[in-house]
């Protein structure tokens, strides 16, 4: 008896991503979920240089300005409860120092221009279509920092402005980076802030746009996370305590969707060898001095000199052997 439905997925035949891809991933808090197994595994990947970015216009405005080099002046950052803020980024950047916001502006720029030029995949995941523009400026913002919202317009982009919105980001990535893959993904954390009904329309008006992007594209790539939360696990037992997020169970279960995808089998065997070291590294005996540990101490740390001598970005932190 099949007591599921699943979505099908078939293995990528090529762009696979191993342990010589160089990972950039971009947008909403679920990238960050991803962003984090492979930060576990050990990939070479990086996340967010502005923070969590929810719509396709802060995405696109970060690509960008990395790529232009934008240079952000003190009139680009203001002053509100307590902190220096800057509309293009996420809090994470927020300082209360002005000196210090304008230099993580420009440091993490130059970042994202440096792994966007060299990223073999760019994974992108889209979280809303609703926007807010600041009145003053009428210019979108990725994060409004608890600013009196009477100070934005809350609009929603059509799928019209998304597909635009897209095929600039894209354009710009593949200008800088021809040999990229771009990966996109929904995020399937539902942003019930802005209603039940706006909610599913916004994710409708995402997935529209991005099949129009990527139907055509030889260098463009769909993963149906929001799926596959919305059909296979669609029980409230794979959601966290607020009922949005997905748990840890269904955030594992997606990444191993995703894996069986985009890595090989040889790249699934070193990640069992790097998932056996992270737990040995992990291990707390009950008498740290027994020789038995000792000597577990001593094989565990000969297997992670094997690995980071094959791979020269894997670093472990080091066993007490």
């Amino acid at each position: 008896m099949k007591l599921q439905t699943q979505i099908p997925l078939q293995k990528r035949s090529d762009n696979q991503i191993d342990y010589q891809s160089k990972v950039l991933l971009l947008g909403s808090c679920f990238v960050e979920n991803i962003g984090d197994k492979l930060a576990y595994y050990k990939f070479q990947s990086t996340q967010n240089p502005f923070g969590v970015l929810f719509h396709p216009k802060a995405i696109e405005k970060l690509v960008v300005s990395a790529l232009q080099e934008k240079k952000y002046l003190e009139d680009d950052v203001f002053f509100h409860n307590e902190q220096w803020h800057c509309y293009d980024a996420h809090s994470q950047l927020s300082n209360s120092s002005k000196t210090e916001i304008l230099r993580q502006l420009h440091t993490q720029l130059k970042l994202a221009k440096q792994k966007l030029a060299t990223a073999s995949h760019v994974v992108i995941t889209l979280g809303t279509a609703w926007v807010y523009t600041q009145k003053a400026t009428d210019m979108p913002v990725a994060n409004c920092h608890k600013v009196p919202q009477a100070n934005f317009q809350k609009s929603l982009l059509s799928v019209a402005d998304i597909i635009v919105s897209l095929q600039t980001t894209c354009r710009a990535i593949t200008a800088i980076n021809p040999t990229a893959t771009i990966i996109f993904t929904v995020s399937p954390i539902r942003h019930i802030k802005d209603g039940y009904v706006e909610n599913m329309r916004s994710k409708a008006h995402l997935i529209a746009a991005v099949h129009d992007i990527v139907e055509d594209a030889s260098n463009m790539w769909y993963f149906p996370s929001y799926e596959i939360m919305m059909d296979e696990l669609r029980d409230y037992r794979f959601y966290a305590e607020d009922m949005l997020h997905p748990n840890t169970t269904a955030i594992k279960y997606i990444w191993e969707k995703f894996q069986n995808v985009w890595m090989s089998e040889a790249t699934l065997t070193i990640m069992l060898e790097v998932e056996s070291i992270q737990k040995g590294l992990e291990h707390r005996p009950f008498n740290p001095d027994s020789e038995r540990h000792l000597n577990f101490l001593r094989h565990l740390q000969l297997r992670i000199d094997i690995l980071e001598a094959r791979f020269q970005h894997i670093f472990f932190k080091k066993s007490d052997a």
